[in-house]
This record gives structure tokens, sequence and C-alpha cells, in this order.
């Protein structure tokens, strides 16, 4: 299944073929048919009914809507999550269909998950620019409100998380059923595609896995990242802060939970001693060594069990 998936990561052109709009004032038209995209997120373990068995249910979905699908590829996490990032871009009709598609097919599969008759309420996580964000919300928040009233979903939209360095995204989670969450996702795509610096992030949909590690959280200018010990062709570090009160979930019962990361992910996990913090911050420093990958997956791990316990204080 690996092999498969690699391969089939940014998947090819889907099919040309526009969906006509239903008949709009040609003004309208065009604005619909003008390439934009929108991103979410997805469980790893969903990214593989999406993408199907060879690849086929992701093409099936492209040739449906007309719409390109494009996945990250395993490992590719956003920030703070392990889930990756499905990019659709196209018309906005052609957008919306294979969007709908999707979420069917993830929700289908948790109806035969759970045999209650009530539709499920489910959340979506939408990627969108900070810059964006505000017309999202327009002024004295009256657009995100309208937006909630018309589609009938929950909309929240994340703070500007500033624990990763160069992280410009915030996520936009729609909660509902699938018709309110599809009413949300056309009245936000719509007021993006609205938005000239929305399409330049286009071109680098799933550029984070490590942008923020080699100057992250480096006050003194050591380098690090992949700029350290550069002879050791396997020995990469990366040292992340993290808060002293998150630091017992990471460590886990025992060492339990740092002991699993380090095992899943084969790196060598280092937490400096209490009262050891990064310069300037009350954040223990984690320092992680071994491969590239190995790096990003315990770091993906690591922020996985802070992040869940930021949403848990949160809610």
């Amino acid at each position: 299944m690996e092999s498969t998936e690699s391969s089939y990561v940014s998947s090819p052109e889907g099919p040309r073929k526009h969906a006509s709009p239903p008949h709009q004032s040609p003004s309208l038209e065009d604005s619909a048919e003008k390439p934009t995209y929108v991103r979410f997120l997805v469980s790893n373990s969903a990214a593989g009914s999406v993408i199907g068995k060879g690849g086929s249910t992701i093409t099936d979905f492209q040739s449906q809507s007309g719409a390109r699908i494009q996945l990250s590829r395993n490992h590719e996490f956003f920030p703070g999550t392990t889930d990756r990032i499905i990019m659709v871009s196209g018309g906005i009709n052609e957008i919306l269909r294979a969007v709908e598609l999707i979420l069917s097919k993830l929700l289908s599969e948790l109806q035969s998950e759970d045999e209650n008759d009530a539709e499920p309420k489910t959340k979506v996580r939408l990627i969108v620019p900070n810059g964006s964000c505000g017309g999202i919300i327009g002024k004295g928040g009256a657009t995100i409100r309208s937006f909630i009233e018309e589609s009938q979903a929950g909309i929240k939209i994340s703070p500007q998380d500033n624990n990763y360095y160069g992280l410009n995204d915030r996520l936009v989670t729609l909660t509902g059923t699938l018709d309110e969450q599809m009413r949300a996702v056309d009245l936000i795509v719509s007021k993006l595609a609205e938005d000239p610096h929305y399409s330049q992030s286009m071109n680098s949909p799933f550029s984070y896995p490590a942008p923020y590690n080699a100057a992250n959280y480096r006050p003194n200018g050591a380098a690090g990242g992949k700029f350290q010990n550069s002879k050791e062709d396997r020995s990469n570090s990366l040292t992340i802060g993290v808060a002293d009160g998150h630091i017992g979930l990471v460590v886990g019962r025992g060492g339990r939970n740092i002991m699993d990361i380090s095992q899943v992910s084969g790196a060598r996990i280092k937490i400096s001693d209490r009262g050891d913090y990064i310069s300037g911050t009350t954040d223990r420093k984690v320092t992680i060594t071994g491969s590239q990958r190995a790096i990003r997956t315990a770091e993906s791990m690591i922020m996985q069990k802070v992040a869940y316990a930021s949403e848990r204080v949160l809610e």
C-alpha cells in the first residue's frame, strides 16, 4: 500500500472537462470558472480511502468533478497534527463537487462504523492563509456571522499559531451535517476566490514539513536542522520548545509516551531538565536526533500530544 500511496501523491492532471455551471450572469460564471483551490486536513488512514486501490478512487473523483486533487505525502503533515493535506483546485463548481465526493466518502465510512441512524456531525478543517482570514471574518465579525447563519454550520477560526516559525496559515473548522458543511465551504471558497493574494499560495500547497525546523527556536544563532552534523550521514538534530506544563503529556506515565514516540519514529529524544528553558521562554528544550524522516515523524507525534492538550483546554 505504501508504494501505491507514495507514487500517487501528486495526482495526474484531472481531465479538464469543465462542469458547466447552471446559467448565471456572465460575471458570476467567470468567477466560478476562474481557477482557485481549497486545502483541508484528512487523517492518514482516511487519506488511504480517498486515494483508493492503485489510485482508483482519486482518479474517479477527478473525472467526476473536473477538479484536480492532490495529497501531501505520507508523513507530510500539517504542523502540530498527524493529518495530511488535501488540495482541490479548479473552478469553484468543480472544487465543490470534488469536496462533496471526498466528504461523502469519508462520512459513509464513518456511518458504516457507527450504526446510529442520525447523520453524524463531523468536522472539516480548512487551511486558510492568515492574510485571507480577515476577509472571512469581516468587519467586527459580520461576514463570519452571516456565513454561520446562512449555512447553519459551526465555523471557528483558530488563533494564529506562533509555535511554528514561518507558519502563516490558520485552521477554519466547520461542524455540522454534510449539507451544512458544504454550504459553508461554498461561501468560504467563493469569498477566498475574490482575494487576489489567496491564489498565490496555490503553488506551494504542502511546503510545511520542515521549513520552520532550521531557524526555529535558536535565539543563540546555533544552526540546527539539516545544517548540523553534516558529516554524519543520518544524524541530524532538531530542538523544539514544549511548554513546561505539557512535558508530562509528552513523557507519559513512567516514560511510556516518549518511548512509544521514539520506537515508532526511530529518533532519539532528549528533554532538558526542569528550569532549563529556551532563552526568553518557559518552554523546555526537546532535542530530537535521527534521520530527517525520523525527526519529522517524532516532531509530529510530540506536537499532536501538545495540540490535543491545548484543544482540551479550549473546550
